[in-house]
């Protein structure tokens, strides 16, 4: 699986309805572009001094669906939405690995199953 995660600053005097609209227009992305597996986006929460503003994350089977999604007209559209409202933008695109599999066994439970 390809992890795609994108970070965003806005601009100075980007105002919340323009965010909004970046958001509704993420939020439809998924419906329109079926190479999307997982897709979650939202603003920061503790506004650090390191922190960017927005974020998003999605997932795709491989290279071919991710490459895909880049050039699909309706993503292309909304990538235009970002580059006028950010200052900055970064993404890394990463083959994920099972989180689990790096974890130690859990013990049985001494609940009953059902």
């Amino acid at each position: 699986m390809i992890n795609h995660v994108v970070l965003m600053k806005f601009k100075a005097g980007v105002d919340e309805a323009a965010i909004e609209d970046l958001a509704q227009s993420l939020d439809e992305l998924p419906n329109t572009i079926k190479e999307i597996l997982m897709f979650e986006f939202g603003r920061d929460v503790v506004r650090s001094e390191r922190s960017y503003d927005f974020a998003l994350v999605a997932l795709f089977a491989n290279l071919e669906t991710l490459g895909r999604y880049r050039t699909h007209p309706d993503h292309l559209k909304v990538l235009g939405k970002i580059k006028n409202l950010c200052e900055d933008i970064v993404a890394v695109d990463f083959e994920g690995t099972d989180g689990s599999s790096l974890k130690e066994p859990t013990p049985p439970s001494d609940l009953p199953t059902w």
